[in-house]
């Protein structure tokens, strides 16, 4: 149950067409969500951020990710799961018939039971190379969860930067910008200085040798001569998407007042 959801919820409740005790029982069943002996659920996160618990799937078995994804239904929350295993689709579609599994991201993302709500700001997600993709895609389905629209500018690296400058109209019109690449990891910074945005850089684990596994972007990212660059970890692409999510719903909150982020940031 998201804030939209309780909202409806306590109208509900006010007409009278849910009955108090319901209401105390099912409010009661939100905290700590116990799923057998392997997990328990923030039922309340919803409320407290706006966007449930999301679901690491990485080593989890297909019935603890089946569990996990049918108490999120049965809360009336939306779903994400990443790193998901295809051999746990089955699973997952099961407990959330009307959700969809990206093997490319390896997400699995369902809408909650009235719909998913307007999606608010626009997130650009880049990426340097067709190799990044997997991670930027991951930006992207966690992005749309957390309530954002999303613009996809891929393969856009600074090896040829000619394919990054036509964009940059998009990429300027965008409320945060998330970036990933491997190699020497460059490409954040360059974006960086094209926009006044806050990016959110994403080293990857993409590159020959010694890229040490994304190692040496990550360096070169937190070395970043550009000052709205912040890095999240290797492979990140969750908490980026996340974080310019959250970034794009409060510039367009601040835009729907009527006052501009220039304005809002010298209050």
């Amino acid at each position: 149950m998201d804030a939209r959801a309780l909202r409806e919820f306590l109208e509900l409740v006010k007409a009278g067409e849910i009955a108090i005790e319901d209401a105390v029982r099912r409010l009661g069943e939100l905290p700590v969500q116990q799923i057998a002996e392997f997990a328990q659920l923030d039922g309340e996160r919803a409320l407290r951020m706006g966007v449930p618990e999301v679901v690491y799937g990485e080593r989890k078995r297909p019935e603890q990710i089946g569990a996990l994804v049918a108490r999120l239904v049965s809360l009336g929350q939306a779903v994400l799961v990443t790193r998901m295993a295809p051999e746990a689709e089955a699973a997952a579609l099961a407990a959330a018939p009307t959700g969809r599994y990206d093997p490319i991201s390896r997400t699995f993302s369902a809408p909650p039971p009235g719909g998913p709500p307007p999606r608010e700001g626009l997130v650009a997600v880049v990426c340097a190379g067709t190799t990044d993709i997997p991670i930027a895609e991951e930006a992207c389905a966690t992005a749309q969860v957390v309530g954002a629209q999303v613009e996809r500018l891929y393969d856009v690296g600074v090896s040829g930067l000619h394919r990054l400058l036509r964009h940059a109209p998009a990429l300027r019109q965008a409320d945060a910008v998330v970036v990933c690449a491997g190699m020497e990891g460059a490409l954040p910074s360059v974006v960086g200085g094209l926009v006044a945005r806050p990016v959110i850089a994403v080293p990857t684990s993409v590159g020959y040798g010694a890229s040490l596994g994304g190692m040496a972007a990550l360096l070169a990212m937190l070395n970043s001569c550009a000052a709205n660059v912040s890095v999240v970890n290797i492979d990140n692409g969750f908490s980026a998407g996340f974080v310019a999510a959250l970034i794009a719903r409060q510039s367009h909150a601040a835009r729907a007042e009527g006052e501009g982020p220039r304005e809002a940031r010298t209050r």
